[in-house]
């Protein structure tokens, strides 16, 4: 047994299972993990491909569970995934260069961290809805944004949600993940249309297998066990550690 790729798909597991319990796919962990690797060395597409199916696994998950559990509005999610995706999928095809990416990423995280952490710890039992003419732009400068450095825009959707009192941490969770499924589902479907699919599923499989079983655990908990504020507080850590990231790589 190779204990190298044990090693990473232990890694992989858990990222999904931090990401999924606050309904992230994930792909900014799993790009820091396999950056680490002798898969570093791959090219960017390669890289980006290969975690956009990671998110696609445990985003969808993460759906399933936030779902189940009562926590999706669809009157929310539809105004946010509607713009996203075409602009998720335009923004797929132009290319950002390595240092710009990190630098404007890492900014975007540190201040969602932020704002998230001063929000009020006191949880609110009613949330308003945004009007369409709101969440419609907001959705799409997500998407936008997504499609450019390469990740779902979970990370930069829940926050929003929050701040703004649209959701509860648990319904932001819900919107966030199937938002994340459809921007990259999309992102890959921009991959297929200009022709630059590297994906290598013999590659794939194991790190599917792995993120499973950490997106089915995350998940279960986030929908069903933790309290909101846990929730809040999971996802600030999340956002934390991935900035941290982005700026070490800078460095």
């Amino acid at each position: 047994m190779d204990l190298g790729l044990v090693a990473i798909c232990f890694a992989l597991l858990v990222v999904a299972s931090l990401y999924s319990s606050v309904g992230h796919g994930g792909a900014s962990g799993y790009l820091a993990v396999l950056s680490l690797t002798t898969y570093g060395a791959m090219e960017a597409a390669w890289l980006k491909q290969h975690a956009w199916c990671l998110n696609l696994v445990v985003a969808g998950i993460a759906f399933w569970h936030f779902h189940r559990a009562g926590h999706h509005a669809s009157r929310l999610t539809i105004p946010f995934i509607v713009a996203s995706v075409p602009l998720a999928m335009f923004a797929g095809f132009l290319r950002v260069e390595g240092v710009v990416y990190d630098l404007l990423l890492s900014i975007c995280l540190v201040l969602a961290a932020w704002r998230l952490y001063a929000v009020s710890s006191e949880e609110k039992s009613v949330v308003g809805m945004p009007d369409w003419n709101v969440a419609m732009p907001t959705g799409g400068a997500i998407g936008f944004a997504s499609g450019l450095v390469g990740i779902g825009g979970g990370v930069l959707l829940s926050p929003i949600l929050l701040l703004k009192e649209w959701a509860t941490p648990k319904g932001a969770a819900a919107t966030a993940a199937i938002f994340v499924w459809a921007n990259s589902l999309a992102a890959l479907g921009g991959a297929v249309l200009s022709n630059q699919m590297v994906l290598e599923f013999e590659t794939l499989l194991p790190f599917i297998c792995a993120v499973l079983i950490g997106g089915f655990i995350g998940s279960r908990y986030g929908a069903d066990v933790a309290p909101q504020q846990m929730v809040r507080r999971i996802l600030v850590v999340v956002l934390i550690v991935a900035s941290a990231k982005r700026l070490f790589e800078l460095i």
